[in-house]
């Protein structure tokens, strides 16, 4: 039976009712299973998700005639495999579910096979080396732990994206590597404390921030249309100065935009909550309810593309560029994170007994151990050529990765680290687990403020990552950040167990040995005032903090020998797919930069130059016919004329001769052969003739009239009613 509620994509969201009698419709969730399922395929799913164990030919073939049943009911007639490439976007390839018989006759068919394979072509996707062109292949295979759902007519299957030889060429393979091996750390760590806990998931609750503009206004912008930010334009005399648009009224044109958003996302499984304003005008924010950490990566790379076909019915554009428009706040994605357990334990939050609260405080200094440890791969992690023009800025944490804890919990710690080595007195067992153990669900009431400047803070009952960028695929900090700890939680294992083996100390007396050195070792992670100051990057750099400004430098890390042992002994990356992501990311900074590059000359040699022409020829046109009406007293009648005249003059000669240099320091770095000299050369060389640039034309579009500007400016795009 045909099932007649609107499809995801359809332009006619359902708006009557509740939200939550929509959640889900269209997604082949664990209500659908029981609904379509064998017991016996059921359980086969079940097992694949809870444990990683196969799923077998004959099992497939029944979800596989599940899914197409339940498809076809709710209008789909397409499938596809739906994977994240290294293009940092998704990617899809349709089939029909029509197929004919050897004797002519049509069939809807969608087999086991199809479902848990496809081979897409691999040949013109980014893969750092690890293929040639012309070995096109690569394979998509389902990742049952994200399920299926229906997009427009189309049955998505979320999958990996592997080479012929298997290596990963997408995002989401590392991430479920890395999500395997904390799930294994954490949870042998977890049993410390509860021996009933059989997996441990990673949680993510990202907060996306993005602007909105009138689709016809950005379109006359070919920087925005090209580069998804404005290269030129003057500040508008009104910005974010007066703090009146931070969680104000939201606009109607934007909140027509959010209701149908919201809609379209129940019925594809997000759970968004919260939106409200942002700090600049025309920026939003909206945030789901944490999920496990894979399903909200795929959750919130699909909610972008929703964004994007929503907004153009409603003749807007989303911009989830970092940096969009100069001198105001750019768009970050903050990534709240946690670990919970199947029990139902937020191993980050502190319990009712000091046992909890031990348990929270191990999982708590061994984060931030891992971060300090790894911190340069952390930043690694979230670093883009648009990001770089974020951090640091209006509110962006800086590129040194530090911890923002708070003073108590500070004081916790120290109270920790001054603890004796070895067997703990009763007195001092007594005084450690109820007078400051026991204390911490207390201090942690009045303790959730956050550090604005801080780039990881931890905020009551998560970490947050607050430097990913708006248009970043949580995958790559998510996968990092569960690496780091995995490896961390391993060491503290290994560690606690060896002491109560060799030094025969008492389970929770091992562990505060343990953590006391770890509390001392990272303090220098550890910073809870202004980010931005000079006096901190001073004393970072004492501590021996990185500052890596810029993606170039920051992408070093990755091939460095820690951090090939880092994903070698976790099993999330070898070697080889270690260099090529690192190739494909300087490789695609170096793109993302040459394209600005070439479209700032466009704007300057297309647009402001002729622009800037005709205005002095009207100014030439005034000056002369008041010449002829008043002869030799014209000339201080038309001073303002030609002092214009003058700086127009100027700012063209300096916009010109700026963008040819550019444009000669581009041609340079492309001769280059190496990708890291030829990257460090775009930032070094090409870069800095961007705001040179810029500073001319902002002149100019200051002098020139209305009439002859051909850019639409900050004050038409920034204010939606």
């Amino acid at each position: 039976m045909q099932h007649h509620t609107p499809q995801s994509g359809s332009g006619t969201p359902p708006q009557a009712g509740r939200r939550s009698e929509h959640f889900a419709s269209h997604v082949f969730n664990e209500a659908r299973m029981l609904q379509y399922l064998t017991t016996e395929a059921y359980q086969s799913v079940k097992n694949a998700i809870f444990a990683g164990s196969k799923i077998e030919r004959k099992m497939a073939d029944q979800v596989a005639e599940a899914m197409k049943t339940w498809a076809i009911s709710m209008g789909a007639t397409h499938y596809t495999h739906w994977f994240q490439p290294l293009t940092g976007a998704t990617a899809e390839k349709h089939d029909a579910f029509f197929d004919l018989l050897p004797d002519g006759r049509a069939i809807e068919k969608f087999g086991g096979g199809q479902l848990v394979q496809q081979e897409p072509d691999a040949s013109s996707f980014p893969s750092g080396g690890i293929r040639n062109t012309f070995e096109a292949r690569g394979y998509t295979a389902w990742d049952p732990t994200s399920p299926a759902f229906i997009y427009g007519s189309t049955l998505c299957i979320p999958t990996v994206f592997v080479s012929y030889t298997g290596e990963a060429l997408d995002n989401k393979t590392p991430l479920l590597r890395a999500l395997h091996a904390v799930d294994q750390a954490a949870t042998a760590v977890a049993r410390y404390f509860d021996k009933t806990v059989a997996k441990v998931n990673a949680t993510l609750g990202w907060e996306q921030e993005y602007f909105l503009v009138d689709a016809a206004l950005a379109q006359s912008r070919p920087d925005l249309t090209l580069a998804g930010r404005t290269l030129v334009g003057q500040a508008a005399a009104k910005g974010q100065q007066l703090d009146d648009h931070y969680f104000g009224v939201i606009p109607g044109r934007a909140f027509r935009f959010m209701r149908d958003l919201e809609a379209e996302c129940m019925q594809l499984g997000i759970p968004v909550k919260t939106r409200h304003n942002e700090v600049a005008p025309n920026q939003f924010e909206l945030a789901p309810v944490f999920e496990e950490a894979n399903l909200a990566v795929d959750h919130n790379l699909l909610l972008m593309d929703l964004m994007e076909k929503v907004a153009e019915r409603h003749g807007l554009k989303v911009l989830f560029h970092e940096k969009p428009f100069a001198g105001i706040n750019g768009s970050g994605k903050h990534n709240n994170w946690s670990l919970s357990t199947d029990t139902g334990t937020n191993l980050l939050s502190p319990g009712s007994t000091p046992m909890k609260n031990l348990q929270f405080l191990t999982f708590f200094v061994n984060t931030i151990k891992a971060v300090d440890t790894y911190e340069e791969l952390l930043r690694a992690s979230i670093a883009s050529a648009s990001n770089d023009h974020r951090l640091g800025a209006n509110e962006a944490p800086p590129a040194i990765i530090s911890i923002f804890i708070g003073s108590q919990l500070t004081q916790v710690l120290d109270e920790l680290e001054g603890v004796s080595k070895g067997k703990l007195s009763p007195e001092e067992k007594t005084e450690l687990k109820l007078n400051v153990v026991g204390k911490i669900p207390e201090i942690l009431l009045d303790n959730t403020d956050r550090n604005r400047t801080s780039p990881f803070a931890f905020t009551g009952n998560k970490f947050e990552i607050r430097g990913v960028g708006a248009r970043a695929n949580c995958a790559k900090p998510m996968t990092v950040l569960n690496t780091i700890v995995a490896r961390q939680l391993t060491a503290f294992r290994e560690e606690v167990d060896a002491l109560i083996e060799k030094k025969k100390l008492k389970k929770d007396e091992a562990i505060f040995n343990v953590l006391r050195e770890y509390i001392k070792s990272s303090k220098r992670i550890r910073f809870d005032g202004d980010g931005y100051s000079d006096q901190w990057e001073k004393e970072a750099a004492r501590r021996k903090l990185s500052n890596n400004r810029s993606t170039p430098d920051a992408l070093k890390v990755l091939t460095a020998p820690e951090s090939l042992a880092l994903f070698a002994e976790t099993g999330v990356l070898t070697e080889k797919e270690i260099r090529a992501r690192q190739e494909v990311e300087l490789e695609t900074y170096i793109l993302q930069t040459q394209i600005e590059g070439r479209v700032l000359s466009e704007l300057v040699y297309g647009s402001i130059i002729p622009a800037t022409i005709a205005y002095q020829n009207s100014l030439l046109a005034n000056i002369r016919g008041m010449k002829e009406v008043y002869g030799a007293a014209h000339k201080p009648l038309t001073e303002a004329q030609l002092g214009i005249l003058e700086q127009l003059a100027e700012h063209l000669q300096g916009a010109r001769k700026k963008t040819d240099a550019m444009t000669e320091a581009r041609k340079r770095a492309n001769a280059m052969n190496d990708l890291g000299k030829k990257a460090r050369a775009y930032c070094e060389a090409v870069l800095p003739y961007f705001e040179e640039i810029r500073y001319h034309c902002d002149r100019l579009e200051r002098l020139v009239s209305e009439k002859e500007w051909p850019l639409a400016k900050y004050r038409e795009l920034l204010f939606i009613k």
